[in-house]
């Protein structure tokens, strides 16, 4: 870009005198000449503040500024003057107030100018049109302006008062959805003042010599969270040199061995080892698998997938595989997805759409498209699908788990009605697992183990609530009953208290 006469046809001058470029001592020179500025002191008494008051205060009845009445301003310094009566910024008698700078409705606009027309009813000549999409300007007190054949807004209520950081539905029209409370009901908490390196020797103590303490390690270890408990392994390494974990395997035995090392992994490594157990050698033990599928959230199971491919350099899709068939198989693997949907809201219309396709699939055919409930069960959210099975209880007049065990059998039925007691109450679900694998002459140690270590720091005191609602009897008064020693202790302990 260039400007007219620049730079200069001839060159730029020469260096002004001085041993600096910029001139030195003898720049700039002492009498300059003149630029003008000489008879700027006469100019002051050509200067009429009571022009300049009043056409500041024409302007200001035009544009929407600051309307300053005349001799408002002291003629000398010593304060502000005194606010005039009806505040600053008051428009002459008779005058429309104005908008903030944009033209009133049918406002005055300067002599000898047509009068505005009014927004809402048309553009103003002149004025640019607003782009398609973005509503006309409105004023203050005024309802929404509108373009010429556009319909007026509706008008809806106003929501309840609420945090603006937070979405609200104007009146009962949004769905309520219980809150979900993850990691607040358990019965194993982090412990205050705790000390690691405290801990470490404790148990180092407990194992040193002849014999073990087991009672010192069962009230260390059990009144510790997993997170702890993981800070436990760290320092007692850094202390002594030695892997506490070998330490405990070669003290301890039996179930009271398998539900301390259960307790030493992460929630996620103890899971991978529980479905790696669960599918090696002859059988497979379904029902874990169906168990910590159906009940684990979406990002456990994702960090599942991880850690169960570096473990065991096989992902848990092929191990799901190398050891299921049929429609199981693919309940499993859609499952092991970790990819449910989680929003919190219902849509009525998608719901009763479920419930139809459901029934179809189902109730109403010769036969049953399995498919079509693992579609819906697997991918749905949880308040989504609480609301499908209330609706089907209404639409159908039977309960979907009735539906299932009349349409399935086998893996899948078992399989389909974990994912639905899950859903519907995880909690009862757990609850019911405890309770068989305690009835009867044998003790099912493995579930007994893995409940109540993987529940302990999640929702273990509501699964005892239920557990006293549904069998009339407190969780651990049967195990009590069914368990005995230092197993016993341990998992009492990790109850935390009788109903």
């Amino acid at each position: 870009m260039s400007y007219p006469g620049y730079p200069p046809a001839g060159g730029y001058p020469p260096t002004a005198p001085g041993s600096s470029p910029w001139g030195g001592a003898a720049y700039p020179p002492s009498n300059p000449p003149p630029i003008g500025l000489e008879n700027v002191a006469g100019y002051a008494s050509q200067f009429n503040p009571n022009y300049m008051a009043g056409m500041a205060s024409n302007l200001a009845g035009t544009f929407g500024g600051t309307n300053v009445p005349q001799g408002a301003y002291p003629s000398t310094p010593g304060g502000y003057p005194p606010v005039p009566p009806g505040g600053f910024g008051q428009p002459p008698s008779g005058q429309q107030p104005s908008y903030g700078g944009y033209p009133p409705p049918g406002g005055n606009p300067p002599s000898g100018m047509p009068p505005y027309p009014g927004y809402p009813g048309g553009t103003v000549p002149g004025q640019p049109t607003p782009p398609p999409g973005q509503q006309p300007v409105g004023y203050p007190g005024q309802p929404p302006a509108t373009y010429p054949g556009q319909q007026p807004m509706p008008n809806y209520p106003p929501g309840p008062a609420v945090n603006p950081s937070m979405p609200s539905y104007p009146g009962a029209a949004g769905p309520t959805v219980s809150p979900v409370t993850h990691g607040s009901r358990g019965t194993v908490t982090d412990a205050p003042g705790f000390d690691p390196l405290r801990d470490a020797e404790i148990l180092r103590k407990a194992m040193k010599g002849l014999g073990t303490d087991e009672q010192a390690i069962i009230d260390c270890l059990g009144s510790r969270s997993n997170k702890q408990r993981q800070q436990i392994i760290l320092s007692f390494k850094t202390a002594y040199g030695k892997d506490l974990i070998k330490d405990l395997k070669s003290e301890l035995s039996g179930n009271f061995e398998r539900t301390i090392l259960a307790m030493m992994k992460t929630p996620v490594m103890f899971d991978a080892y529980e479905i790696k157990e669960a599918i090696k050698g002859v059988g497979t033990d379904e029902n874990c698998l169906i168990e910590i599928l159906a009940s684990r959230s979406n990002e456990h199971i994702q960090e599942l997938n991880r850690v169960y491919k570096a473990e065991f350099k096989k992902t848990l899709e092929e191990a799901i595989k190398s050891d299921t068939s049929g429609h199981f198989q693919r309940l499993l693997i859609s499952l092991s997805q970790g990819n449910r949907d989680e929003s919190t809201s219902v849509d009525m219309s998608l719901v009763q759409k479920d419930v139809q396709e459901l029934y179809a699939a189902g109730e109403n055919r010769l036969g049953t498209d399995e498919s079509k409930f693992n579609a819906i069960l697997c991918a749905r959210s949880r308040a989504h699908l609480r609301a499908v099975f209330s609706e089907y209880q209404r639409m159908c007049n039977r309960d979907i788990e009735k539906s299932i065990c009349r349409e399935m059998s086998g893996d899948l039925e078992r399989g389909m009605l974990a994912v639905v007691k899950c859903l519907k109450n995880t909690p009862a679900f757990f609850a019911e697992r405890l309770q068989k694998a305690m009835k009867g002459a044998g003790t099912k140690d493995r579930t007994l183990i893995r409940i109540m270590v993987s529940r302990s720091e999640v929702d273990l005191l509501d699964i005892r609530a239920e557990y006293k609602r549904m069998y009339g009897r407190s969780l651990y008064t049967d195990i009590t009953g069914d368990t005995s020693g230092d197993y016993r202790k341990i998992l009492l302990k990790l109850c935390g208290g009788n109903d």
